[in-house]
């Protein structure tokens, strides 16, 4: 009977965020890091200096912006999935009624859940299109540089996304 809320809950609040961000991390992170590894290796930072604009401002803002975004929709896309996955293995395996794993969801998630994994997602794309951007920065010197800054923002941000959950579910009621 408690199958939904137990779902629900786990996921909304700490591995929805978490295991989505390790994702994006993986993929987007990863890739962003060897974008602008790559930029500043080919002297395109510096160009852009050259042309009176300011390269964080013209990078690493958008960046941010992006992980904003993106941080918080693809962990409300691994709740519903999860949720839904919940859902096939209650229902059709276990034979637990829809009504009883819906309805006992919504008696135990309250607004305070959602809006505890909706921040810690956020805070998620801060930290990691930070730490990927600085990086991406901070190369060393040619291919080999792009491919160590990429380890690294990687594992970085996997290991600051637990630090941090950890300190969130700390503090977040």
């Amino acid at each position: 009977a408690f199958l939904g809320p137990a779902v629900a809950l786990s996921l909304i609040r700490e591995l929805g965020p978490v295991l989505a961000a390790l994702m994006v991390t993986g993929r987007a992170g990863s890739a962003l890091t060897a974008e602008i590894g790559i930029m500043r290796i080919t002297e395109q930072i510096d160009a852009l200096t050259v042309m009176a604009l300011n390269p964080m401002r013209y990078l690493v803002a958008p960046s941010i912006l992006a992980g904003l975004v993106t941080f918080p929709l693809m962990t409300a896309l691994f709740d519903v999935v999860g949720i839904f996955g919940g859902y096939l293995v209650g229902v059709e395996l276990l034979g637990l009624s829809p009504g009883t794993y819906f309805g006992e969801m919504q008696t135990f998630v309250d607004m305070k859940d959602i809006m505890t994994g909706f921040w810690k997602s956020v805070s998620f794309g801060v930290v990691v299109t930070w730490v990927c951007t600085y990086k991406g920065f901070n190369v060393g010197h040619g291919a080999e540089g792009v491919a160590r800054a990429t380890t690294q923002a990687v594992v970085l941000s996997s290991v600051l996304i637990l630090v941090w959950d950890y300190f969130m579910g700390s503090i977040l009621p």
